[in-house]
């Protein structure tokens, strides 16, 4: 299960640069003593571009991952690796 291709390599990597230059934005609003609220609005808009973007990984690893290892017959493992995957989503 390493080392396969993923249908959505480039937007998750795309969304990722997004996320690092969102960050560093939120850090110069620390440095420069921007507003508490302003940042923690930021933060929060960090969080939910780092949900979303997990979101399309896990739906990725579901239609191809999981599929291929039922393929393989190493569906218990694929299954038990997810079920460890999604308790530390959440």
């Amino acid at each position: 299960m390493v080392g396969h291709p993923h249908t959505h390599t480039k937007k998750v990597t795309d969304r990722l640069a997004r996320i690092a230059g969102h960050v560093q934005g939120i850090k110069t609003m620390v440095e420069e003593g921007k507003a508490c609220e302003d940042v923690l609005v930021q933060l929060s808009a960090v969080q939910s571009a780092v949900k979303n973007v997990s979101r399309i990984i896990l739906v990725d690893h579901l239609e191809h991952c999981i599929i291929d290892a039922v393929k393989d017959g190493n569906e218990k493992e694929a299954l038990e690796k997810l079920g460890e995957a999604l308790k530390k989503f959440q």
